[in-house]
């Protein structure tokens, strides 16, 4: 029962203004109340049952109050989270759970960061930088790109884009980037790991 409905089952034994300071409500709102037009409990339950699904189960109570609101249906989140529940019905999620791209191991060994002190790189193909991050698909599902970007140039040289993240996706982006790297005079392509230095 709202309030202004225990005020309009009292005011037989109480006065309206009495009421209505009592539960810290204004007489004109209670009198504006009276002149809505009466709407059954079963009205705004069928706008609810047709907004819900409507909305194909996206919407949950506080969206649900407004657009019946809206409708001209007075009815509270409380009535319709009960209904809800009663019916067994529950909004879909719209937020999908985000992956993780790194996962702690405490047991891990931290590389060292070898750019940490140098100065800035003068020339594209002496610095490259890679990033892994996941781009959202239709139907709540990811996938993954792997770049690698020139610390000088900030141009992306290398990327990969797979479902999964493994190890490939990184190695695939870093070859791609080591083929289409300038190999005219002047510049130098950058060494795999573990090439040796030829002077």
């Amino acid at each position: 029962m709202s309030r202004y409905q225990f005020i309009r089952a009292c005011t037989e034994r109480w006065p309206v203004q009495l009421l209505c300071w009592a539960l810290a409500v204004s007489p004109a709102g209670y009198y504006q109340w009276q002149q809505r037009p009466a709407r059954s409990t079963a009205q705004w339950q069928e706008a609810a049952q047709a907004a819900f699904t409507r909305h194909a189960r996206r919407y949950g109570t506080r969206r649900l109050r407004v657009e019946l609101r809206a409708e001209g249906h007075a009815v509270g989140r409380y009535a319709l989270r009960s209904w809800l529940h009663r019916h067994d019905l529950r909004a879909l999620s719209t937020r999908p759970q985000r992956p993780r791209t790194t996962v702690a191991d405490p047991a891990a060994v931290v590389a060292e960061n070898c750019l940490r002190g140098q100065p800035a790189p003068t020339a594209p193909n002496q610095v490259w930088v890679g990033y892994i991050t996941y781009l959202p698909l239709v139907g709540g599902r990811w996938c993954y790109l792997s770049t690698w970007r020139d610390a000088c140039s900030r141009r992306v040289v290398g990327w990969h884009l797979a479902a999964q993240m493994p190890t490939e996706l990184v190695l695939h982006a870093l070859q791609q980037a080591l083929t289409a790297a300038p190999t005219r005079a002047g510049t130098h392509r950058p060494r795999r790991p573990g090439q040796p230095v030829h002077e």
